[in-house]
């Protein structure tokens, strides 16, 4: 019997995450070893190939790459590449699970920039699950006379990144292609990369002792083969990965597909008591729930008013 299009697109989407999970696994354990920079520039190197050929299999042609709104896309690149950098140096210090709960406020945040960029209404429910959801937050990070290590605003900052490039994403879709912006989204993680490589790869600025700050100022480190093979694997990891999820947004209805996305934080609590025999403590549990469940609310919310001029950005 024939597969429904949204039981395919629920399963692109599960798979999806499934594999970009493993990057999250990759990216931890050489954490310790090498810098994000010099992995940032290898996945990205070994991904350009691979959303050249998605441009291709989903556009049907390259030229949308090279259309006259590429300098925007290579500009949300930009708020992705923040929102990447600030997620993994946050796992280089905190528990897989808790990163990825924190990270997961982004629909939140995409809520928030929604009202004050794009003038959008919401409902009082979503308004409650939004607070709701970030006083979960407070029950991981766990604020205390010591205050919070700011680690733990990293995922945040990324959640945050996120989130204004999807509000982006909302306007550049009227007449760019996902797959444009996937491309010009990797080109800016290379440059970037290249970038920062320039900067902290003499090791000039080497010998930080938290692990998040000597994850991003340690210095180049000649990898072995099997270490350099991890690393380029996440380039075809992220392709892979953006491949399905992409395919899932596309042959099934967003608001039904969008809640398997938390499917995420089953693979980090698994990840992070398979490899770490990290496990959330109660509180982080209940932080979890209560930011998955706001999540949701956000997700599964009816469409809101535009409160914005005609002329304004608007959903593609």
């Amino acid at each position: 019997m024939q597969m429904s299009a949204t039981r395919r697109g629920i399963l692109a989407l599960t798979l999806g995450i499934a594999i970009f999970s493993v990057q999250d696994v990759i990216l931890k354990l050489l954490s310790g070893d090498y810098p994000l920079h010099q992995a940032m520039l290898i996945r990205s190197l070994t991904a350009l190939p691979f959303h050249l050929a998605i441009v291709w299999w989903f556009d049907g042609r390259l030229s949308t790459i090279t259309t006259p709104g590429w300098w925007k896309m290579l500009a949300r690149g930009l708020l992705n590449f923040v929102a990447y950098t600030a997620y993994y140096l946050g796992l280089a210090y905190l528990p897989l699970a808790d990163t990825i709960a924190l990270f997961f406020t982004s629909p939140l945040f995409i809520t928030l920039t929604a009202v004050l960029f794009l003038g959008e209404r919401v409902r009082f429910l979503t308004s409650v699950a939004v607070a709701a959801g970030f006083a979960g937050v407070l029950l991981i990070v766990k604020p205390g006379a010591g205050g919070i290590d700011l680690a733990a605003l990293l995922p945040i900052l990324g959640a945050l990144g996120y989130a204004l490039s999807m509000i982006a994403a909302r306007s550049l879709g009227r007449t760019e292609s996902a797959a444009a912006m996937a491309f010009w989204g990797n080109v800016c993680f290379l440059l970037c990369a290249l970038a920062l490589s320039a900067l902290y790869g003499s090791g000039a600025f080497a010998g930080a002792s938290h692990p998040s700050l000597a994850f991003l100022t340690r210095g180049w480190v000649t990898p072995t083969l099997a270490d350099l093979m991890l690393m380029a694997s996440c380039g075809l990891i992220a392709a892979i990965g953006l491949t399905l999820l992409t395919y899932a947004y596309r042959v099934a209805p967003s608001a039904t597909v969008a809640p398997f996305e938390y499917s995420f934080m089953f693979w980090g609590v698994l990840w992070g008591w398979l490899f770490w025999d990290n496990m959330p403590d109660g509180l982080a549990w209940v932080g979890i729930a209560v930011i998955i469940a706001a999540g949701l609310v956000v997700i599964r919310a009816p469409q809101t008013e535009k409160a914005a001029p005609e002329g304004a950005a608007s959903p593609p």
